[in-house]
């Protein structure tokens, strides 16, 4: 069974800087995605991923983005469960993403 790749916000950050063809996929809920995003991603909330996976190009390298890495890890199985090859979670999410590779995109509390 193929399994979800674990991609470190610097290894992303690397793949970004070289020109790779990656669709980043953000499961956050629409609110967050407001608040905070990696330049080019596109937000699809966690309940939406698998009723919206024909959105995807199927042979594309997709990195998927949450909050912190676990909302994004359960979208990033159901994406490996549905047929789809390289799928990465980023560890950390994007909260990670702004502590260690851009200090602009803000940080936020989740609420509740």
């Amino acid at each position: 069974m193929i399994s979800v790749n674990q991609l470190q916000p610097l290894a992303l950050k690397k793949k970004l800087d070289n020109g790779e063809d990656i669709f980043l996929l953000d499961v956050r809920e629409p609110w967050e995605f407001s608040l905070a995003a990696i330049d080019g991603s596109e937000n699809f909330p966690l309940a939406e991923v698998v009723d919206r996976q024909q959105e995807f190009i199927f042979e594309e390298e997709i990195v998927v983005i949450c909050h912190h890495g676990e909302r994004s890890q359960r979208a990033a199985q159901e994406l490996i469960e549905c047929g789809f090859k390289t799928v990465h979670n980023l560890i950390g999410g994007i909260d990670a993403w702004s502590q260690v590779v851009d200090p602009t995109v803000p940080r936020y509390q989740a609420s509740g």
